[in-house]
């Protein structure tokens, strides 16, 4: 990922809107993503991860 994360991108959790730079507070976004197209599909990204998260801590407890 770029160091420059002003000119990459967010994913406006209370808006759903994409944004390139900082335009919102931080507690509203999350990334920076690489691509615009992927800040789009941000949240299928943060459930996937979710769910292979609780994958793993589920196996651990075993």
């Amino acid at each position: 990922m770029a160091e420059d994360k002003e000119n990459q991108f967010w994913y406006n959790m209370r808006t759903g809107a994409v944004e390139k730079g900082f335009q919102s507070p931080s507690a509203d976004r999350v990334g920076p993503f690489a691509s615009h197209d992927e800040a789009t599909h941000a949240l299928e990204k943060l459930r996937s991860n979710s769910a292979k998260w609780s994958e793993d801590d589920a196996r651990e407890a075993r």
